[in-house]
């Protein structure tokens, strides 16, 4: 059952290919915003899938994050989402984002309950319809 108070972290290290430069988001060789977006994304729905049937899982709706600090190539990131309210299938996530020196990004991040097969079939249907 899906309680307000799931958390989970995910940690990782700053690569090149994570960089505003690799992914399209500038030039610079720092951590990009969708990569740190990502991860807390990830941290998210890792933090309430072990909760859901076996045919659930969630899917991202909303995320409104500032991304407030930049992170060089090579430190570590830690993402971390903590399950704050449930509303029906909508779920919402405070998540916030930390590198050695502090604070790099925070927010709210919602995602909806769905089920697996039929979210897939409608969204191939889209490739049929003229």
């Amino acid at each position: 059952m899906l309680q307000p108070g799931l958390t989970h972290e995910i940690t990782f290290s700053v690569t090149q290919e994570d960089s505003a430069r690799a992914v399209g988001s500038g030039t610079l060789d720092v951590l990009a915003t969708p990569i740190m977006i990502a991860r807390m994304e990830q941290a998210a729905w890792t933090a309430v899938a072990p909760h859901l049937s076996p045919e659930s899982s969630t899917v991202g709706t909303l995320m409104h994050v500032k991304h407030v600090s930049a992170t060089p190539l090579g430190m570590d990131v830690t993402c971390q989402a903590e399950l704050t309210e449930v509303d029906g299938r909508r779920l919402v996530f405070r998540v916030t984002a930390h590198d050695a020196k502090g604070l790099i990004g925070e927010g709210t991040h919602e995602r909806a309950v769905i089920q697996s097969d039929r979210f897939v079939e409608k969204a191939n249907k889209k490739l049929s319809e003229g």
